[in-house]
């Protein structure tokens, strides 16, 4: 009976159980974790909170760190003129170098796909990577330099303007002593007396090195009259030594002016044009007899000497090119490891649907790679909001104003003008435009989990 009792009584409350200490996924003890967690704490408290905090404060002081100025160290980031143009250049950074940069990473990630040597590809453009910004900028230094002969950028730039437009070879020539060319204005010179036909006319000019001759230049030679043509030669009148050759006569140690332009000019028109051959000798027809012969300014033109890219006008795109060159391969291969997880067989629906590989491309690729596409966007402006390096070596000091960006205003301010509180203020400031594009990819990142 006491057993059929205990067995048809209810159980009882079950006794109370000792908590368990919570673990994580990992199977790790809070006090654990916090315990190897703490070092790191004590270090970005150390080395980023305490700055950030000490910055706060230092921005509402006067340069001496005494008087409380309130905002005015603020008021001058929109009043300052060097903090305004930085703030401007920053502007054109955070839009210009992570969209290039992106969509230069999505070209080279989609295209490489499609040929065998793609790895190699990859692995040159993501090598600039392994530079740092410093070797960087020095390199760039060189690339923009202004000598066509040293810079890259104008070796080219300068290579493709002489394929279609010839230069002069004759930039520093100009009349000598008791020549009979006088000056025409705009840089063309001009015979004193008008020819006449049958007669041998000589225009003999100075200023140019014997090294910088053209190559087709020969020794010079005295012209044969024609009859019914004015025939002359223009040469280097200048023989090394002192004493040594004939003013205004053709000696056989000169060179003459091959390629040079002699027009005939009547009453301010153009009636006959001809160009010397290799000895300096030309020949017009009976149409310039009574004319004057001109010798145009294009002959003596300075040769093209390319781009200023580190001028006032083009120091910052150049500079933002070289930035793209470092971090495009950054950005290619992030997004090649996200096109890698891209489903083939959407990519083959939309062919079998009729798009073609642009319509592929733009309205399947794209769309599946928004996420990557993103946090490369994201990662490229942050890293371009304190962008340092690569303004501070490459601008010449001449347009390093133009060049001015937030990172480098703050080390001017605080070091070589000794404006500790502006600096502070460019500072958080700074902070303060990071903090939106980092909680922005955090909520990312979150939904990113979620899912």
């Amino acid at each position: 009976m006491a057993s059929a009792t205990a067995a048809g009584s209810s159980p009882g409350p079950a006794a109370p159980q000792a908590p368990k200490s919570r673990r994580s996924v990992t199977g790790t003890r809070k006090a654990v974790a916090a315990l190897f967690l703490l070092p790191a704490l004590v270090l970005l408290g150390a080395l980023v909170v305490y700055p950030i905090g000490y910055s706060l404060i230092r921005s509402f002081y006067d340069q001496s760190g005494d008087s409380f100025t309130g905002f005015d160290n603020y008021q001058a980031l929109f009043t300052d003129d060097g903090i305004r143009t930085a703030l401007k250049n920053n502007v054109i950074w955070v839009v210009f170098a992570p969209t290039v940069a992106t969509a230069l990473g999505l070209i080279f990630a989609v295209l490489t796909e499609r040929v065998r040597w793609g790895t190699a590809f990859k692995l040159v453009v993501f090598m600039p990577m392994a530079i740092s910004m410093l070797a960087a900028g020095i390199i760039f230094r060189l690339v923009y330099d202004q000598d066509p002969d040293k810079g890259v950028a104008n070796a080219v730039w300068v290579g493709v303007h002489d394929t279609f437009a010839e230069s002069s070879a004759f930039p520093k020539a100009h009349p000598g002593r008791e020549s009979p060319l006088e000056p025409a204005g705009g840089g063309a010179f001009i015979t004193k007396e008008p020819v006449s036909a049958g007669q041998t006319v000589v225009l003999p000019l100075v200023g140019v090195a014997p090294d910088l001759m053209p190559d087709g230049a020969e020794k010079a030679a005295a012209a044969r009259p024609e009859d019914g043509r004015i025939t002359g030669t223009t040469w280097q009148d200048f023989t090394r030594g002192k004493g040594v050759g004939q003013l205004n006569g053709v000696d056989a140690a000169e060179l003459g002016y091959a390629g040079m332009k002699i027009e005939a000019v009547k009453d301010g028109e153009v009636v006959a044009s001809t160009k010397a051959s290799g000895d300096g000798t030309f020949s017009l027809p009976a149409a310039a007899d009574g004319a004057l012969l001109r010798l145009p300014a294009d002959n003596f033109a300075e040769p093209y000497n390319g781009l200023s890219w580190l001028g006032p006008s083009l120091v910052t795109p150049a500079i933002i090119g070289s930035y793209v060159w470092m971090w495009a391969g950054f950005a290619m291969v992030l997004i090649a490891a996200g096109l890698a997880g891209v489903p083939r067989e959407l990519l083959e629906a939309a062919r079998v649907d009729g798009a073609n590989e642009w319509q592929v491309f733009r309205r399947v690729t794209v769309p599946l790679l928004a996420p990557v596409l993103a946090v490369v966007v994201v990662t490229l402006m942050i890293n371009v909001l304190k962008v340092f390096d690569l303004v501070f070596i490459i601008a010449p000091g001449s347009s390093q104003d133009d060049a001015n960006v937030l990172a480098l205003e703050l080390y001017r301010k605080g070091f070589a003008s000794d404006q500790p509180g502006i600096a502070s203020a460019i500072a958080v400031f700074l902070l303060l435009l990071v903090i939106p594009v980092m909680w922005f990819n955090v909520r990312r990142l979150r939904r990113e989990v979620r899912r």
